[in-house]
């Protein structure tokens, strides 16, 4: 039977590996090999060696090609490396190749944030809801894939559905997806009997990349204790508080975070957790502006709310991190009107592209929190006014 295995060590050594396909310049592989040295750096994991390469379309045996195979081959032989991460998803016999040529445990983006989902599940729902991905995800590579399931010791990769013994197989495997299909069904009725209880309140969800700060605005905002640390995807489970700002009340939630391919199963998954997400009234996009490639994160984000069909609804971007923003863009040499007229310049644009929907804060430094407070104040009292037309609300 497939069990799950615990066992992590204090700290694996890694080396990412890149593949620059069509449409993407060197600089972005770059860049999404740093969010996954970042990512393992979550899953505890230390980055010791990037690998890229150039391709039309990934080797079909070992998704690099050969010779870059070999270059990785020789750097890690008599290395203490402990796993190689490929930043794009691997089929079955792809990983037992690679494996094979390499001699070091093989895995991809997917499996590494399915690692860390595994890692910072906490409540019955995350857990099922996680351990159903791993399934899902497990399915189509088990016939290639029994040596990396039967690896014992542990690590990064190995946590969630292992395999002890080969018996394992496809009926046994889809056998465990229905029943925790049905177990998250159940859930998902609890879920959704505590949403409709919460009566007539206007319901506003933070929403956006992983790691630009909704948690800290939640705990900001409503002056409780969200989990929040600088990692990725520090919280999983939704957390809903009532806030009332000038008597006027409303429900803030807060989401898992969106990410660049993150696996569509965990989205498939995680599809209760972000009904928070497809019932809100108001969302609010936290975006990370000090990030180099925050603009990028955006689109990320709201080709997700696409997806989830919620796009459409009332959009507050709060652009945070600006103490970091400044501390990045400014030197100690440029004058404060130079840095007035690119603070300007800054929100200007974003002003026009959201139609004034956005503000700029630092959660942190607790920066203009207060402009951001009245912004949602006004937003929940016009969804009100939208929500009951012929009805005089009175808080």
């Amino acid at each position: 039977m497939i069990e799950k295995q615990h066992k992590i060590k204090e700290e694996e050594t890694a080396v990412l590996v890149g593949v620059i396909q069509k449409e993407q310049t060197q600089e972005q592989v770059y860049e999404y090999l740093d969010e996954l040295a970042f990512l393992a750096e979550t899953a505890g994991a230390q980055t010791v060696r990037k690998f890229t390469q150039k391709l039309p379309h990934p080797d079909s045996r070992t998704f690099v090609g050969k010779g870059k195979l070999e270059e990785i081959k020789e750097y890690v032989s008599g290395k203490k490396i402990d796993l190689v991460i490929f930043d794009d998803e691997l089929t079955g016999s792809q990983i037992t190749n690679i494996e094979k040529e390499l001699g070091v445990k093989t895995i991809d983006r997917s499996d590494l944030i399915l690692d860390i989902f595994a890692r910072r599940a906490r409540t019955a729902q995350a857990k099922v809801q996680v351990e159903l991905a791993q399934y899902q995800y497990l399915l189509p590579r088990l016939k290639g894939m029994w040596k990396h399931l039967e690896r014992q010791g542990g690590g990064i990769g190995t946590r969630g559905p292992g395999e002890t013994e080969i018996e394992t197989d496809r009926r046994i495997v889809k056998d465990k997806i229905s029943l925790l299909r049905k177990r998250l069904g159940e859930i998902d009725k609890q879920s959704f009997t505590q949403r409709k209880e919460r009566g007539e309140l206007i319901r506003v969800s933070l929403v956006g990349y992983t790691n630009v700060g909704k948690s800290t605005l939640m705990n900001l905002l409503s002056k409780s204790e969200v989990f929040a640390e600088n990692k990725l995807f520090a919280t999983l489970d939704t957390t809903t508080r009532k806030l009332v700002f000038e008597n006027t009340p409303f429900l803030l939630s807060d989401t898992v975070g969106f990410i660049r391919k993150l696996p569509h199963h965990l989205v498939e998954s995680f599809k209760s957790t972000l009904d928070e997400v497809r019932e809100a009234d108001i969302l609010l996009h936290v975006v990370d502006v000090s990030h180099p490639q925050y603009e990028d994160q955006i689109g990320v984000v709201n080709k997700t709310l696409q997806e989830l069909k919620a796009f459409e609804k009332p959009i507050l971007t709060i652009f945070n991190k600006m103490d970091l923003y400044e501390e990045k863009t400014f030197d100690e040499w440029l004058e404060d009107e130079v840095k007035q007229e690119i603070l300007l310049e800054l929100r200007e644009k974003w002003e026009r592209a959201t139609d004034h929907n956005c503000v700029f804060v630092s959660a942190l430094e607790r920066k203009n929190i207060d402009a951001l407070r009245e912004l949602i104040l006004n937003k929940v009292r016009d969804m009100y006014q939208v929500r009951y037309p012929y009805k005089t609300v009175h808080f």
